[in-house]
């Protein structure tokens, strides 16, 4: 069962999400406990809002369930690549591309423009689907940053069950959240008493 939540009720960031925008993304869907998930993404309004909060689009953006859709798969082929990473296994050639192609979407410079009573300058066009092309290849550039920077070392997965998220991790600590790691140190200590019972 999904359930579709505001940007409010949804769960805390995890470690680096902040400052990361590619690492909010892959965690922009989560599992919780007793096999709910929630996805910040589920309707073009709440991924508007999603990217409005990120500073990747205007509120009045007006995304479609095509764009919506987009920035979706875009999250799911991020994932691939973290999970890859976190694994150290090698990445699934989709992903690899994906990732690629939202990278190469759009121009990397502003265009040159004419105007008839001020002459040239530059500028981006920002259509809606542009607006979303062009917040595509910077999530996109962000993922490619992490996982190529000083911090893809730092980059894990949450260490709690079912939790989906990832974070990057400071110290010892593997949990996306004081919850998962509360949760956690429950089903340790669980897990030792159940052993000194049979014992």
């Amino acid at each position: 069962m999904t359930e579709t939540v505001n940007g409010e009720l949804g769960p805390p960031p995890a470690p680096g999400a902040e400052r990361y925008p590619s690492l909010a993304l892959a965690n922009s869907a989560v599992v919780l406990p007793g096999g709910r998930s929630v996805d910040l993404l589920a309707i073009p309004a709440e991924a508007n809002r999603w990217l409005t909060e990120r500073g990747l689009a205007p509120v009045d953006a007006g995304m479609r369930e095509m764009c919506a859709t987009q920035l979706r798969a875009l999250r799911e082929q991020i994932r691939s690549l973290f999970a890859s990473h976190v694994a150290a296994l090698p990445a699934l050639p989709a992903a690899l591309e994906a990732v690629n192609d939202a990278l190469t979407r759009v121009p990397t410079a502003p265009l040159l423009r004419w105007d008839d009573r001020e002459g040239p300058y530059r500028a981006t066009p920002h259509p809606t689907t542009e607006i979303v092309d062009h917040a595509l290849a910077t999530l996109a550039a962000d993922a490619a940053d992490l996982l190529t920077g000083p911090d893809a070392a730092r980059l894990t997965a949450c260490g709690s069950s079912p939790c989906n998220r990832y974070l990057l991790r400071h110290g010892r600590r593997h949990w996306c959240s004081t919850r998962c790691g509360d949760r956690a140190r429950a089903a340790r200590a669980y897990a030792r008493r159940t052993r000194t019972g049979e014992g």
